[in-house]
């Protein structure tokens, strides 16, 4: 998956695999509401597949709250109608107590996806997205922790290579990760700026069909 990123990223945008596009951007403060609302209309099997749980609404609501930007990394999918329809979440280890100038060396990365915008490949790409970004921030190793019965998550593990290790209905799921590249770094600048354009003309869209909608 990692050994030629910009080729493969250029087959994806040009829809060469078999799919239509599905451009990933990082999300920021500002899409906050959209994360929370992305992750309320789960249903209790999609938040028991995604946090392993079938948590309630308040806890969806803290864990959006404390969702931290500057630290971990968010990245999102929107639809046509600029509706957030894939979320993935890169949560890194803490550095090594022991060196004050060591880096984080472990992520791990959680996805969901809207039952509207299955079967897109959104999943596959936010992984891809997270892979890349992490071996360009010096991470070793991307970690997954899923449920057994989680199909999806399973296939990306496998499609990835992933080290997948099960035990009472969990699996835990490794991938260890090159060293960044030219290459590596370019194919991340280049999807992220054809996101924002993306993202830019979707919300601009949405914007003018709610200004020229007829006010009730």
């Amino acid at each position: 998956m990692l050994d030629n990123p910009v080729k493969r990223w250029l087959r994806a945008l040009s829809g060469r695999e078999g799919r239509s596009t599905v451009l990933v951007k990082e999300l920021g403060e500002r899409d906050r509401r959209r994360i929370l609302k992305h992750f309320l209309a789960l249903d209790n099997h999609d938040r028991l597949l995604r946090f392993g749980s079938m948590i309630p609404d308040e806890q969806i609501i803290a864990y959006v709250n404390k969702l931290d930007f500057k630290r971990d990394i968010v990245f999102g999918v929107v639809s046509r109608v600029f509706q957030l329809v894939g979320v993935g979440h890169l949560a890194f280890a803490p550095a090594d107590k022991g060196k004050p100038t060591s880096k984080a060396r472990v992520a791990e990365f959680g996805v969901s996806v809207s039952k509207s915008a299955r079967g897109q490949g959104i999943g596959s790409r936010l992984f891809e997205r997270a892979a890349i970004h992490c071996r360009n921030a010096d991470v070793d190793t991307l970690y997954m922790q899923c449920l057994t019965s989680n199909q999806t998550m399973m296939h990306i593990a496998k499609k990835a290579g992933m080290q997948i290790k099960r035990e009472y209905g969990e699996a835990d799921a490794y991938l260890q990760l090159p060293p960044p590249s030219p290459a590596s770094v370019m194919a991340e600048a280049l999807e992220e700026q054809f996101a924002v354009i993306d993202y830019t003309m979707k919300a601009n869209a949405r914007a003018a069909a709610k200004w020229l909608m007829p006010k009730k």
